[in-house]
């Protein structure tokens, strides 16, 4: 009887291996471990991001993960491991909102990028800085009232909210072809 039950945990875990790196292969998963921007319109659900981004201000100086993730090694991990669970989750049951909206954590993300790379931008344009009172001096000190950078500047990672990408270039309508 012993054996009979070690050969059949040895079954289901061959089982679980097996459907886990099909599951993988299937999902190319390994291009979710780059920075490739291609990774992200794997689903389809994502190709006006995609292409949005492509047309987008932000397209010669970053990638997705530059605005998506954060920049330490280990909360970058912990957020890819997270987002890809819940994608994959969403994705595979189709209980996802259209047209994607970014979750608060994306967003918080989203925004402590921006103030990263905007920083020096910020001061000088506005004479504001971090201690300055004007800006918070940390992540964890900005008030839920404050505003999000993408509140007035929405179009700049994927373009217009009403045509993603902005209107098409001359080469891309189709009554120039």
């Amino acid at each position: 009887m012993a054996t009979l039950l070690r050969v059949a945990l040895v079954a289901a875990v061959g089982v679980l291996v097996g459907a886990g790196i099909h599951t993988f292969r299937y999902a190319e998963g390994q291009s979710y471990l780059t920075t490739d921007p291609k990774a992200c319109a794997n689903c389809h659900i994502m190709q006006p991001q995609y292409d949005g981004w492509q047309k987008a201000s932000h397209h010669a100086v970053a990638v997705c993960v530059d605005c998506h993730l954060p920049v330490a090694f280990v909360p970058k991990y912990l957020a890819k491991l997270e987002n890809g669970w819940r994608h994959g989750e969403k994705f595979t049951t189709q209980n996802f909102d259209e047209p994607i909206r970014i979750k608060s954590a994306g967003a918080r993300i989203l925004d402590a990028n921006c103030r990263r790379c905007h920083e020096a931008l910020v001061h000088d344009t506005f004479g504001v800085a971090r201690g300055s009172g004007l800006l918070p001096d940390s992540d964890a000190e900005r008030r839920s009232d404050d505003l999000e950078c993408v509140h007035c500047h929405s179009a700049v990672g994927h373009g217009s909210r009403a045509l993603i990408g902005g209107p098409p270039r001359k080469h891309e309508r189709a009554d120039t072809r």
